[in-house]
């Protein structure tokens, strides 16, 4: 798409508009984010190129869209983890919203109030406003995750199991075992109890359902569950094969689950804890 016409996120207004619709007015970021690329009819070969960042260039886009969507008042911000509609976004007749249209108003209104305006060709390569404030350690933990050995990262991938609550996590990664790198076992409680197999893939691009097929085809017989692990993502096809019916249930974590499970388990990662001022608190003793 030329930049005239403006850059290839707009194609993701009316989709991110309509599947907010279909769940209530309100979702997490990774459903939106999915339903909005099988809206749109993204290709898997698309979704599987990755900006300089390493990051998904589709998915970069359809958060860069919904950006675009708060600026322009379709969107709700105020909940961290939470994408939503305003009454505007709610009523508005999807017909009636122009892309290109929403697009030029934004850069047009952010330019006269100091706002910044980055240009349209560079946005597919920087993360969205909202991904920034991420960046000092969530980007890092990412660069030092992809710099592992292959070894590393299936050791690392061992720790964040066992912290996890699994049991007798162990190594396999033998040449020849199918793409199999570990095994362990889930007690559910003291009666049941799962085998699984996991599968490490340290890279930046996109699983396909073709790698998932394969790991379920190496683990047939073998375990209960299966778990794909990767530093990137997963395609749309590929989240579909995880959890076709009829077959082990393969469950797939991309890096951004990773992020989160070092935050939560605080692997890696020191917190600091920091406080607001709430100034009107303090008006009740001004009188």
């Amino acid at each position: 798409m030329k930049i005239a016409k403006g850059p290839e996120f707009v194609r993701f207004f009316l989709p991110i508009l309509s599947t907010l619709r279909e769940s209530g007015a309100a979702g997490t970021p990774g459903e939106i984010v999915d339903r909005s690329i099988e809206l749109a009819g993204i290709s898997e070969q698309e979704q599987l190129v990755v900006n300089k960042n390493g990051q998904s260039r589709i998915r970069n886009q359809v958060h860069w869209a919904r950006q675009y969507l708060v600026w322009a008042g379709y969107l709700d911000s105020s909940r961290r983890g939470i994408w939503s509609l305003t009454e505007l976004g709610r009523t508005i007749a999807l017909p009636t919203v122009d892309p290109l249209h929403v697009f030029k108003t934004v850069q047009k209104t952010r330019a006269k109030t100091g706002g910044e305006t980055t240009l349209a060709k560079d946005l597919p390569d920087q993360p969205a406003p909202e991904e920034e404030e991420l960046i000092p350690h969530r980007i890092r933990i990412l660069e030092l995750v992809r710099a592992l050995p292959p070894d590393g990262f299936e050791r690392l991938s061992q720790r964040l199991l066992r912290e996890s609550g699994f049991q007798h996590v162990s190594i396999t990664g033998r040449s020849g075992d199918g793409g199999i790198d570990g095994i362990g076992t889930l007690q559910v409680n003291p009666f049941v109890s799962f085998t699984v197999l996991f599968q490490c893939k340290r890279y930046k691009g996109a699983v396909t359902p073709s790698q998932v097929r394969d790991f379920r085809g190496a683990m047939m017989g073998r375990a209960d569950k299966g778990i794909i692990i990767t530093t990137g993502t997963f395609t749309l096809e590929a989240k579909k094969e995880a959890r076709r019916d009829g077959v082990p249930p393969i469950e797939l974590v991309d890096g951004e689950t990773l992020l989160e499970m070092f935050e939560k388990l605080e692997l890696g990662v020191v917190p600091k804890h920091s406080f607001d001022v709430d100034e009107r608190f303090f008006d009740e003793f001004q009188k």
